[in-house]
């Protein structure tokens, strides 16, 4: 086998409960992961070295070096081996970069089940699981896909079962944030206000309107700590939810930390019909339909 190609999900935070700062600096969270349709792919070919080359949506942001995460997932897999290995990784970007919804983390996920298979390791999702949470809090959902509530830094996941198909438009803004910076702001702002932070929890209303497929319910329940902090940052992110609520959404939210706005629809026609309604609006760069759950990387 001289090549092998990928193909992995975005994800949208349906829940982020942030808990107070620890003492190394991280915060302990509550994540409800949802795979959606926006996919990037990976194509893994064999070479003697180590590199990598992107296209596609936002490429020249992301870097074209041993500081990109699949390569980073491709040299940890290879030590996880003992062997030296080579590859040429080619990905094609449709995930926003810097947005929220996890690209980087789905690109080195890809490459890990890419590689694993290029190189005919056979290793199995449990081994690849471990890899990723040393690679980044993201990555191991990545690999996982579907839904999944994720606690400690995001990394230990528990599937959820999902009645059905939800139906979302993404708002992508111009630029990026970064991830360390929604966090800085978010401890900030807490802080400046005095808040008390609880411990996070995951909310059963918003896991029982999943299992149940209630996207009504689920509208009403979706939340993210660091929404606050990314508003702060990008004042223009305010606009764009309260124009996602006066066209009929039934939820919306900042996706992770951002500065991608998730609306929930209740169905695909819907999707349709609000995605419109935001474009005409002008309150983003570009705007996107996609439903989730969906599977984590795929071979094709």
């Amino acid at each position: 086998m001289n090549s092998v190609t990928v193909r992995v999900p975005a994800k949208v935070n349906l829940q982020l409960a942030v808990g107070p700062l620890r003492d190394d600096g991280y915060h302990d969270l509550v994540n409800v992961f949802h795979a959606v349709s926006i996919f990037d792919e990976v194509t893994a070919t064999a070479e003697t070295g180590m590199s990598v080359r992107v296209e596609g949506e936002s490429a020249d942001q992301v870097p074209g070096d041993r500081d990109n995460l699949a390569i980073k997932a491709a040299l940890a897999l290879a030590g996880h081996a003992g062997r030296s290995y080579g590859v040429h990784l080619f990905i094609r970007k449709s995930i926003p970069v810097a947005g929220g919804m996890a690209g980087g983390s789905a690109d080195a996920a890809a490459a890990l089940v890419a590689c694993n298979e290029l190189w005919g390791l056979g290793l199995p999702l449990e081994d690849l699981m471990e890899i990723a949470a040393d690679l980044g809090s993201d990555v191991p959902f990545a690999l996982l896909g579907g839904t999944a509530v994720g606690t400690g830094r995001g990394e230990r996941l528990t599937p959820l079962d999902v009645a059905g198909t939800f139906h979302w438009v993404f708002a992508l803004a111009d630029g990026g944030l970064s991830t360390a910076t929604v966090y800085a702001e978010c401890d900030r702002l807490r802080q400046a206000t005095g808040e008390r932070v609880a411990w996070p929890q995951a909310a059963e209303p918003l896991l029982a309107a999943l299992r149940e497929g209630n996207a009504e319910i689920l509208g009403t329940e979706l939340r993210n700590d660091l929404q606050p902090a990314a508003v702060m940052l990008r004042g223009s992110l305010a606009r764009t939810l309260d124009a996602g609520r006066e066209h009929g959404a039934l939820g919306s939210l900042v996706s992770g930390s951002g500065p991608t706005c998730a609306f929930l629809a209740r169905s695909e026609a819907h999707a349709g019909e609000l995605a419109a309604s935001l474009k005409d609006a002008g309150v983003a760069r570009d705007v996107i339909t996609a439903h989730g759950p969906v599977p984590g990387p795929v071979i094709v």
